[in-house]
């Protein structure tokens, strides 16, 4: 069937505070794709709304329809993004991929925004992206000097132009080929009009599961796509498998093997994944769980009761109540409509976001001694921000735990704290974060009591964000913006 050109619209979607600024941060994002249904494009909608959380700066759906991919992106949130009437009257097909975008190569704009869709000498393609890929930077070089030009900041486009190099194209499987270039964290969907393929890069660093709607086969970054879609999970997608869905139905491949040592990111049940979701083939909750019950174990402190950071700190507060005895009490009420800010681009919009999104209940907290339970701290900015309101209310005593250990070390793997000088932990002891911090005490997880609570084997799990020991050697690393230097340069 002839292809015809590919189609692709944008809206005027409200953009979230800071995201005009040149100079954000580091890509995790959220995915999702279904084959074999007229309802592709809602669905897919449904699928990433349940994913908003892995990324807030942008939206989009790339459907296919009778040989022709048809997209809709813009900035903002899923909700701002699509209506129904672009859902059902721009978004016609039967198959869709779908994106939400959290930054890591490439600053928060629109031309960054995917999935990217793009015509090649085969036809159309869309790709979306969760990851990051550690090579880009060497591989758009060389692709320039020979004349290509790109249209984005992002490293995802680079796949696209190594889909498109002629002797890759004359080979009889073209995509294990490209996926052998690529070197980093890469979860990938792709929508050709015959079919999609989703991938994942050998070390298994981002989640990507497999499952069934009816008649359907539907991809996702997180299970609990598929709980809002009512679908059912079948497997995860391995590392350096190739799934293709199409009319014949599912079929696997493998472009490379897995790697003898895995490095699924730990972090993703530490902080990133949705509580009702599996990842690497543990319930994020329960995890969370028990990383409150060992930091109790670790590092318990006389108090009169147990406050969650919310939202994502609330389970590991809930496993430290259940295990040290020490009453529960929610005394930080979040506003549920401001979302997360951890991944919005700048601090400024992070600073902004946490005063408008947490309130403290001065009754409660008002001369009580109280153990503030979160999961990470990176910056530490906003945290201190958050200590300082709760002894305005009036705590007398604030004891600070952690439900993972310092992050002392950049991620190149697809998490924005991808420079040394952001991490208060780096160059920092403990003590010294405790006094910046402004608490009376502050204890972390150790890393043998994180890895005690997580199913996936040790050796398979990344912990380079703690350690500094890099699976995957970075030699050259690239910040998120060293394309837009790299341009601004040349002038």
């Amino acid at each position: 069937m002839p292809h015809r050109l590919p189609v692709i619209s944008n809206s005027s979607a409200n953009l979230l505070p800071g995201e005009s600024s040149e100079y954000e941060k580091k890509e995790k994002c959220g995915l999702f794709g279904i084959w074999g249904t007229t309802e592709a494009s809602q669905l897919t909608y449904q699928g990433l709304f349940a994913q908003q959380h892995r990324g807030q700066e942008s939206a989009g759906i790339v459907v296919s329809d009778n040989g022709e991919l048809r997209g809709h992106a813009d900035m903002g949130l899923v909700s701002q993004v699509f209506s129904q009437r672009v859902l059902t009257e721009t978004l016609v097909g039967t198959s869709a991929i779908g994106h939400v975008r959290y930054s890591t190569t490439g600053s928060s704009k629109l031309c960054n925004a995917q999935p990217l869709l793009r015509e090649y000498l085969m036809g159309p393609v869309a790709v979306a992206h969760n990851g990051n890929l550690i090579n880009a930077k060497l591989l758009r070089h060389e692709y320039e000097r020979h004349g290509h030009i790109f249209q984005s900041t992002t490293d995802t486009e680079i796949i696209v132009h190594l889909l498109a190099k002629p002797s890759h194209v004359e080979k009889p499987d073209p995509l294990p080929h490209v996926l052998k270039h690529l070197q980093g964290a890469f979860s990938l969907l792709f929508l050709f009009p015959d079919r999609i393929e989703a991938c994942r890069d050998p070390w298994g660093i981002r989640p990507l599961v497999l499952g069934k709607i009816g008649d359907a086969w539907c991809v996702a970054s997180e299970t609990c796509a598929f709980d809002a879609v009512g679908a059912e999970l079948v497997r995860e997608i391995q590392p350096g498998e190739i799934v293709r869905i199409d009319q014949s139905g599912v079929h696997s491949r493998y472009f490379d093997k897995p790697a003898v040592e895995g490095a699924r990111c730990v972090f993703e049940h530490v902080y990133f994944a949705n509580p009702a979701s599996r990842v690497f083939d543990q319930n994020v909750l329960r995890a969370r769980v028990a990383m409150g019950r060992q930091l109790a174990r670790e590092s318990h402190v006389p108090a009169d009761f147990v406050v969650p950071m919310p939202d994502s700190g609330r389970s590991a507060a809930s496993g430290y109540s259940k295990e040290s005895g020490v009453a529960f009490e929610e005394a930080i009420v979040p506003n549920r409509f401001v979302g997360r800010t951890f991944i919005l681009p700048t601090q400024t919009a992070r600073d902004r976001a946490v005063n408008m999104k947490l309130n403290i209940i001065g009754e409660i907290v008002a001369g009580k001694r109280i153990i503030v339970v979160d999961d990470s701290i990176v910056r530490g900015t906003t945290t201190r921000s958050k200590m300082r309101a709760l002894r305005r209310a009036g705590a007398r005593e604030i004891h600070l735990r952690v439900s993972c250990p310092p992050i002392r070390h950049p991620c190149y793997y697809g998490i924005d704290f991808a420079t040394r000088n952001e991490l208060v932990a780096h160059e920092r002891t403990v003590e010294q974060i405790r006094d910046f911090l402004e608490v009376d005490s502050l204890a972390y997880l150790s890393l043998e009591g994180l890895l005690s609570c997580l199913t996936v084997p040790q050796r398979d799990c990344c912990t380079a964000c703690w350690t500094g020991q890099y699976k995957i050697p970075v030699d050259q690393p690239a910040s998120k913006f060293s394309f837009e230097r790299d341009q601004l340069n040349m002038f």
